[in-house]
């Protein structure tokens, strides 16, 4: 069945998209955002594990890639700043480069899932034209379905962490099941900031380039290939800007050394992610209905 199919299917909830309509307020109600989403389920797995398949169509190891090159990344990066740099976590004096290489992949594995949905969205609109211009389809579902192929490879990443630690380690703590709390407000976060920009990237060609830069330099300023005990004073209070920073490190901290979450830091995460999500899906709808004429 093609996704065009899909959305006509009798008995499917679909929404028209077209330049009439009001009431965008409405759209400020957080519950009416997760029942809609919710209603399109179906939908989305099914176009997301699509898009999956067909991002590895026509090779040789096909879906093996979403195991492959997170332990490919993993190599590079142990090698640079463990081998050459000589970089530790500070949890130990004598910690082995496979510590090093597990906690820096659990934090690669908590970044990318922000940092592939927020680079991928300024062009899915844009990617959609038949879905705006010649079907009736629910495109706030569009960052969605993108979200839910990033966390089919972040599963295959977490995976071989968790394998990792459990046959190679001794740091197999209970708190491995924590990971779940700073994921939910990363989710949040992912998908509101998504919304935003899909529905800027219709009007501003320009965002995906100024997204991949930004990403880029994020990265560097969230404790991934570092510590944030060895930011200096100052510097640190600027990492602390950044909301990824405080998820990272509760995210390591469960899975890599048996750290319950910072409850307060946890709290005020949370309350953080759903204001961008309820602000980007806002955004978003309230924009939708110039997509048509802008394209």
């Amino acid at each position: 069945m093609s996704d065009v199919d899909a959305a006509r299917t009798p008995g499917f909830p679909v929404e028209v998209i077209s330049a009439a309509g009001g009431g965008t307020w409405r759209h400020l109600d957080p519950l009416r955002a997760i029942r809609g989403l919710w209603q399109h389920r179906d939908l989305v797995w099914q176009l997301a594990w699509r898009e999956l398949r067909h991002r590895y169509h026509g090779s040789v190891l096909g879906l093996a890639w979403t195991f492959l090159l997170p332990l490919l990344y993993l190599l590079v990066y142990t090698f640079v700043f463990s081998v050459i740099f000589h970089a530790r976590w500070g949890q130990n004096g004598d910690e082995s480069r496979l510590e090093f290489a597990l906690a820096l992949f659990c934090g690669l594995i908590l970044f990318n899932i922000f940092s592939e949905a927020a680079g991928a969205a300024p062009l899915l609109v844009l990617q959609g034209e038949n879905y705006v211009k010649k079907t009736v389809f629910p495109l706030e579902v569009l960052p969605l379905i993108s979200l839910v192929q990033v966390l089919i490879r972040a599963g295959a990443s977490l995976l071989i962490l968790l394998a990792a630690i459990l046959l190679l380690t001794d740091m197999a703590r209970w708190t491995m099941v924590l990971l779940v709390l700073p994921v939910i407000p990363l989710l949040l976060v992912s998908l509101g900031i998504s919304w935003f920009l899909a529905a800027l990237g219709v009007f501003l060609r320009d965002t995906s380039h100024a997204v991949a830069i930004l990403l880029q330099v994020l990265f560097f300023l969230t404790p991934i290939v570092y510590p944030l005990s060895a930011v200096p004073g100052k510097c640190k209070r600027l990492l602390a800007i950044n909301p990824l920073t405080h998820l990272v490190e509760m995210g390591r901290g469960a899975v890599m050394w048996g750290q319950t979450p910072d409850w307060t830091w946890f709290v005020l995460s949370l309350g953080l992610s759903l204001a961008v999500f309820q602000a980007g899906y806002f955004f978003f709808m309230k924009s939708k209905r110039a997509f048509a004429d802008v394209i």
